[in-house]
């Protein structure tokens, strides 16, 4: 029997084993395989470094995907109540302005708590009804002077808002909307016997004194202002020339009571004066 020694063990790694480690060796001798290389990997110099970042080659997330999965919870739930509240503002104001229905008999209340005052519409969806008349606010003072008490003639708060507007390209809201918006809501608050129907009327009712005082002020009169007295003139809007149809335009008024001014129909400046 050959042995080993008679074979010979020859060569390091990636030798033959055969005789002496010669080439002339035994034909089924044993062989030890080389070591395998890895091949590098391809890089492609056009890839982006987000790419080096996957290279599996999937897409990174973005937006709601990209959070993690709490955050994509607060992220459905904000985006969800925005939508909610969104439609619920879309539904009330169309209930609102829309034709009295089987909805707004029975809802009426929650309508108007969720409208008024913030989100106030004047204005109708299905038959607008354009102004007829041109209304005018007055107002007249009683005045403390040095020798006695006096009243001035009526002045014409709404003229005065006019000649600002006429000729002016850019008139500021106050000027076009201020009177004209605080009259309506005074009406709309009160009933013929000016009456006020609920804290409505009454929030309306300081809104107009606090006008009126503001206006007031920007006129010296040579004493305090002690009560204030307001009126409407309405007058009908005459028709066009070419039509035949025949409307008065003789002004109607509207006489209110007149009011005591206290410290909170002050503006701010006179208030503060008034409390010292």
């Amino acid at each position: 029997m050959d042995s080993y020694d008679d074979k010979g063990v020859g060569g390091g790694v990636g030798g033959k084993v055969g005789g002496g480690g010669e080439a002339g060796g035994d034909s089924d001798a044993l062989t030890v395989p080389e070591p395998r290389t890895v091949p590098e990997p391809l890089t492609d110099p056009g890839l982006s470094a987000d790419a080096d970042h996957h290279p599996t080659g999937a897409e990174p997330r973005v937006g709601m995907a990209g959070l993690s999965f709490p955050y994509q919870v607060v992220a459905a739930v904000a985006l969800s109540v925005i939508g909610l509240i969104a439609c619920t503002q879309l539904a009330m104001v169309f209930l609102h302005v829309a034709p009295s229905n089987t909805l707004t008999k029975q809802h009426g209340k929650v309508i108007d708590q969720w409208i008024y005052p913030e989100f106030e519409q004047n204005w109708k969806l299905f038959a607008p009804n354009p102004l007829q008349q041109n209304i005018a606010v007055h107002v007249r003072a009683e005045i403390s002077g040095p020798d006695k008490r006096r009243t001035t003639p009526w002045m014409n708060l709404s003229g005065e808002d006019g000649k600002a507007i006429r000729g002016n390209l850019l008139p500021s809201h106050v000027q076009q909307n201020e009177l004209r918006r605080g009259w309506d809501f005074y009406l709309g608050s009160h009933d013929s016997q000016n009456r006020a129907n609920g804290l409505r009327g009454k929030l309306s009712e300081q809104y107009i004194r606090r006008i009126v005082m503001l206006r007031l002020s920007e006129h010296d009169y040579g004493g305090d202002v002690l009560r204030i007295q307001v009126r409407s003139e309405s007058r009908s809007v005459a028709a066009p020339a070419w039509s035949g149809e025949k409307i008065s335009t003789k002004p109607s008024y509207r006489v209110l009571p007149w009011w005591t001014v206290t410290a909170a129909d002050l503006p701010e400046a006179d208030s503060e004066e008034a409390d010292q």
